[in-house]
């Protein structure tokens, strides 16, 4: 399992917000397209890794997409959010709706004194 990905010396781990731009070809015109939303998941290794983004369309209906890293096709990936999360993978947010799906918190280590 990879842990990171390194994309234009951006580094990328699970539970990141990010923006991928993605060059799109319509009539002779190319343009970016923009795809925002949490990393879940980066699988693969060598020049066959992939990363997994999902964002929450209108409606609340939930869309994933699979990015290959070394795809030409992707003009740059910006990091909007860190997150830490304590798993590689982040499947157990397609069970959550609304906000839940979205927020990824830093985890607090709390010590007490008893």
């Amino acid at each position: 399992m990879s842990k990171y990905i390194t994309i234009n010396d951006i580094n990328i781990s699970a539970g990141d917000t990010v923006r991928v731009f993605q060059k799109i070809e319509e009539a002779g015109k190319t343009r970016s397209q923009i795809f925002e939303g949490v990393v879940i998941a980066i699988s693969g290794r060598g020049t066959g890794k992939s990363f997994t983004v999902r964002k929450i369309a209108s409606g609340g209906i939930g869309v994933e997409r699979i990015f290959p890293a070394f795809s030409p096709l992707i003009d740059h990936v910006e990091l909007k959010q860190a997150g830490q999360v304590s798993r590689a993978k982040l499947f157990y947010l397609r069970d959550r709706v609304g906000k839940a799906a979205t927020s990824i918190k830093k985890r607090l280590i709390t010590s007490s004194n008893a």
